[in-house]
């Protein structure tokens, strides 16, 4: 994604919504999202770890002290061009096994606060 920085362009918010002990191949599969991404040149993915939450086994995950349960939610959030995302989106077949991903229409404004003069 190249565009001027502060130039304000749309795109498409995918988060992938997957427990923290997820594997894939015996890796999470929250690393294994992000490498994937990176390795299909989307503009980048972050990794954010939940508190607390629940999902299809209604079961609350909590990183509470004497919580019956510790896989807790890990989201990943990947911001891109929707053309990328959506070509994105297949990469996700037989990876995610139990999970839900959103797609939102968002405004990217690109800061790159290195080596480029403002």
């Amino acid at each position: 994604m190249t565009f001027p920085a502060g130039a304000v362009v749309p795109g498409l918010r995918m988060t992938v919504y997957v427990g923290e002990s997820d594997l894939w191949h015996h890796r999470p599969v929250y690393t294994e999202i992000v490498h994937r991404a990176h390795a299909a040149g989307l503009a980048g993915a972050s990794v954010f770890r939940g508190i607390e939450g629940f999902g299809a086994t209604s079961l609350i995950h909590t990183q509470r002290l004497l919580s019956l349960s510790e896989e807790l939610p890990v989201a990943v959030v990947v911001v891109d061009t929707e053309e990328k995302v959506r070509g994105f989106l297949p990469q996700l077949d037989g990876l995610v096994a139990e999970g839900l991903v959103t797609l939102d229409a968002c405004e990217i404004v690109r800061y790159t606060g290195r080596g480029e003069a403002g």
